[in-house]
C-alpha cells in the first residue's frame, strides 16, 4: 500500500510469530477480499451492532471472498451491553452454527464489540481467530488495536477479559462520515492521550488541528489514526501483557473508569469519563509539583476544544471515587497506582501519592 497522507496506510505490530498488520484508509471496506488473508478457514461469523449493521455489515460481507461460509449476528449497541450476557449469545451462535476452530470472528463496531468479540474468540474452544474492523474513532486509535478484550462487571470496568491478539486490524476511516459528534469527541480523547503521554509533538499538533479533526478533515484525521496506532503498537510491541510501560496507555483512566462504574455504563462515554480523568491526572501531577500552572491551562484547553467534559459528575463525592479506584486492575499490594505526568508528553506510573494530596484534588475538582 502507498503512504499518502489521507491515503492507504499499514503498520505493524509487532509480536514475533503473532505479528499483525493495521491497514488504515478511506474506502478499506470497498475492497472485494481485503479479508481474505487473515482468515483462518472458511468458516466467518461477522459480529456487529444495530446502529453499525445498516451502514457497514453488506460492505463487510463484501471483503470477504466468495465460497466462505459466512453467518451474521447483530447485537443490541451501548455500553451496557459489555457483558458475559452478551458475550453468551455469540457462543451460542457459534455452536448452533457448528463452527470449529478454525473460524475466524469479524468484530464490526466500536470498543464495546470489539472488545467482546475478541474475548468470545478468546474463549471460544480455547481461542480462535478474530479480525478487527473498528468503525468509531476510540476504536481505530485505541481498542482495535493491543488485544485486550473483555467485558465489565458491575463493581468495575474490563475486570473481566484476557489479552487475545487479532490476525490483523482493518481502518476504513470513512466510516467515520457516519459518527455522531459526540462519539468523535469521546474518540479525539484517547487520542490527545498519546501525545500527553508519549509525543510533546504531536501534542501541539493537536492543538492546532483540533478544529480540523472535529470538521472530518481527511487528512487530519488520517495522521491522528496513523500516529495514535504507531505509538499504540510501539508500546505493545514493548509491552504487550501490561507488566511495565502499556500501563502508561491508562493515563486518566483510573479516575474515567471510576466515573463509568459509578455513573452506570453508558451514561459517560469512555472517552468523556477518560477526558476528565486526564485533567485530573494533570491537575493532579501539578500538586505533585511536576507541571505548572500552565501546562494544566494546555490540557484544559485542548479538552475544551475537543467539547470533553471539564468536570466530575455532580453527585460522585470523595470516597465514591475512591472506592471504585481501588479496584482499579493496575494496583499493587492495595497500593493505589495512577498514571500521572512528568511533564506534557512524558508519563509515569505513580504508587505513592499521599492520601491526603488525592482526596485535596478530588474535593476540590469541578463538578457538573
Amino acid at each position: 500500500m502507498t503512504q499518502t497522507p489521507s491515503g492507504p496506510h499499514t503498520l505493524e505490530v509487532a509480536l514475533g510469530s503473532r505479528s499483525y498488520p493495521i491497514h488504515i484508509g478511506p474506502g478499506l471496506l470497498g475492497e472485494p477480499g481485503i479479508l481474505t488473508p487473515w482468515l483462518a478457514g472458511r468458516q466467518v461469523m461477522i459480529i456487529t451492532n444495530e446502529t453499525v449493521a445498516p451502514f457497514y455489515l453488506e460492505r463487510c460481507r463484501g471483503a470477504l471472498p466468495e465460497g466462505v461460509e459466512v453467518h451474521e449476528l447483530v447485537l443490541p449497541d451501548g455500553e451496557a451491553t459489555k457483558n458475559l450476557e452478551h458475550v453468551s449469545r455469540i457462543w451460542d451462535a457459534l455452536l448452533e452454527a457448528g463452527f470449529n476452530r478454525r473460524c475466524t470472528l469479524v468484530a464490526l463496531g466500536g470498543g464495546v464489540i470489539g472488545d467482546m468479540v475478541g474475548f468470545a474468540a478468546a474463549c471460544y474452544q480455547r481461542g480462535v481467530a478474530f479480525i478487527q474492523v473498528p468503525t468509531t474513532l476510540l476504536a481505530q486509535v485505541d481498542s482495535s488495536v493491543g488485544g485486550k478484550t473483555g467485558v465489565n462487571h458491575p463493581l468495575g470496568k474490563n475486570m473481566i477479559g484476557a489479552f487475545w491478539q487479532p490476525r490483523g486490524v482493518l481502518i476504513d476511516t470513512d466510516t467515520l462520515e457516519t459518527l455522531p459528534p459526540r462519539e468523535l469527541s469521546a474518540g479525539l480523547a484517547e487520542v490527545i492521550k498519546y501525545g500527553l503521554i508519549r509525543d510533546a509533538d504531536f501534542l501541539a499538533w493537536l492543538e492546532r488541528e483540533v478544529p480540523a479533526l472535529r470538521g472530518l478533515d481527511p487528512e487530519a484525521l488520517a495522521h491522528a489514526i496513523q500516529r495514535s496506532c504507531a505509538l499504540k503498537a510501539e508500546i505493545v510491541a514493548e509491552d504487550e501483557t501490561e507488566q511495565g510501560v502499556r500501563a502508561l496507555l491508562n493515563l486518566g483512566h483510573t479516575f474515567g473508569h471510576a466515573i463509568e462504574a459509578h455513573q452506570g455504563y453508558g451514561a459517560w462515554l469512555h472517552g468523556e469519563a477518560v477526558g476528565a480523568g486526564m485533567l485530573m491526572a494533570a491537575e493532579l501531577s501539578a500538586r505533585l509539583g511536576w507541571l505548572d500552572a500552565a501546562d494544566v491551562a494546555r490540557v484544559r484547553a485542548l479538552l475544551e476544544a475537543a467539547a470533553l467534559p471539564l468536570a466530575a459528575p455532580g453527585d460522585m463525592g470523595v470516597d465514591d471515587f475512591l472506592a471504585r479506584m481501588r479496584l482499579d486492575k493496575k494496583n499493587v499490594d492495595s497500593r493505589l497506582r495512577l498514571v500521572l505526568l512528568h511533564a506534557l508528553g512524558a508519563a509515569c506510573v505513580h504508587d505513592t501519592t499521599p492520601e491526603a494530596t488525592l482526596r485535596g484534588l478530588l474535593e476540590r475538582f469541578p463538578r457538573a
